[in-house]
């Protein structure tokens, strides 16, 4: 069963996005990944919604740049959260995508991580923690891994 779809608007997006498919995979959860554009295939992207809502999917990811619209079509188009990854894509460093992925009107909420790669891992771990509110095996998954961090810092510490 599709636990969480991952949208990103181009294939040019792929190598900043990957992250989120690792963590996800990582911690076991079953996802699907692909381009669709709220500008270019609108049509395309309410189908797969409805697609990925009847495979189970409780989490949308959705990654763009620029006008980075992909995230706000796809929370007018369902009532499951909505984790949305802005892109740097062009000139502007990633800042017209952050804007338009945050700026979304009261009653169709997008969350909104960090820019690219940090942003897509942070968007899986979201994913994630809004799954374990009803996965205990999972819940322990995420304090596993985070108790792991916890331990890389302190031998990081030790080591200078």
């Amino acid at each position: 069963m599709v636990k969480v779809a991952i949208f990103m608007g181009s294939k040019s997006d792929l190598d900043k996005v990957r992250p989120c498919a690792d963590v996800l995979k990582d911690l076991g959860i079953e996802y699907f990944m692909t381009i669709t554009s709220a500008h270019r295939t609108p049509d395309r992207t309410r189908n797969l919604i409805r697609e990925m809502e009847e495979k189970g999917c409780q989490v949308f990811i959705c990654a763009a740049g620029m006008a980075a619209h992909l995230a706000g079509a796809v929370a007018a188009s369902t009532i499951k959260p909505v984790i949305g990854i802005p892109l740097s894509a062009s000139s502007l460093g990633g800042m017209d995508a952050l804007l338009a992925t945050v700026q979304m009107p009261p009653g169709f909420p997008v969350s909104t991580v960090a820019l690219d790669k940090a942003g897509a891992k942070n968007a899986a771990w979201m994913a994630a923690q809004i799954l374990a509110l009803q996965d205990q095996s999972l819940a322990a998954k995420i304090e596993s891994a985070r108790t792991k961090m916890r331990e890389d810092v302190q031998r990081s510490a030790e080591d200078i």
